[in-house]
């Protein structure tokens, strides 16, 4: 990988300061733009094969960025100072598939079993789109990106299965065929959209009625374009119910200091 630039190192390093401080508890789109961003599945070493296999058999959903070693809370080859015990802005605990509670920090949860999982997230390729002059409107309006839940299944793979979560976009159809070449290059930030125009054809009723995020206007004239999203893990943590399971809010994800151009597809 080409060596990432001193003043995104520095960006990306304050950034996750400012999380484990808890001077940042927001979302983290738009922010250390040039920086590959990560969604985050923390479980029991037990359950981690089966997981693996999971984003092995669903690597557009699930596009795998980095695994620890077994207890191991550091990720150096996604950042010297990672620590997944705290450079979340926001957690989700699950037991038993159910989620029980968000928190700032896992620090007292956190198991000498457990593996942590990063996954490649459409954030980083919201960069690539801003530089053609496409400017998500989750990023122009300053919210969190809508999310929901699809009838598009996902590959089971041991106790993991669930449909698959998007992300949604909107564009003109011109903006739209430009985005869609875009992020076909960043096959680990989830790569070409799944679907374009009807969402009630992926069994998305409502585009006002994110299942995650916010709500982003869409004009008269666009048509929503949907991305594979790294919430979709979460699904298959609620049917699979491993004893506990960590993961990131949605929206608010691991910011790292590898570049997002150095998973791109040139």
């Amino acid at each position: 990988m080409k060596q990432t630039p001193l003043p995104l190192l520095q960006q990306t390093s304050e950034l996750r300061q400012a999380i484990r401080n808890k001077t940042h508890t927001g979302v983290t789109s738009g922010l250390a733009q040039g920086a590959m961003q990560g969604n985050v599945v923390i479980l029991p070493a037990d359950w981690a094969n089966d997981f693996l296999l999971y984003c092995q058999k669903n690597p557009v959903s699930c596009p795998l960025i980095g695994v620890s070693e077994v207890g191991a809370f550091a990720m150096p080859e996604l950042g010297n100072d990672i620590d997944m015990r705290h450079d979340i802005p926001e957690y989700y605990v699950y037991r038993n598939g159910e989620k029980v509670e968000s928190r700032s920090d896992i620090e007292d949860l956190w198991q000498d079993d457990m593996v942590a999982f990063v996954l490649g997230c459409s954030f980083s390729f919201e960069h690539a789109l801003s530089q053609a002059g496409l400017t998500p409107r989750n990023i122009e309006e300053d919210v969190n990106v809508s999310m929901f839940e699809t009838n598009i299944a996902t590959v089971p793979a041991g106790r993991f299965f669930g449909n698959t979560v998007v992300t949604m976009r909107p564009y003109i159809p011109k903006d739209a065929i430009r985005a869609i070449q875009i992020t076909t290059r960043f096959p680990k930030a989830h790569g070409a959209p799944l679907h374009f125009g009807t969402p009630q054809d992926i069994g998305i009723k409502d585009l006002s009625q994110p299942d995650y995020g916010e709500a982003v206007t869409v004009k008269d004239g666009e048509v929503p374009v949907f991305w594979a999203c790294g919430v979709t893990p979460q699904v298959a943590i609620r049917n699979a119910k491993p004893p506990i399971c960590i993961t990131h809010a949605p929206g608010k994800m691991l910011v790292t200091d590898v570049l997002d151009t150095d998973l791109a597809v040139l």
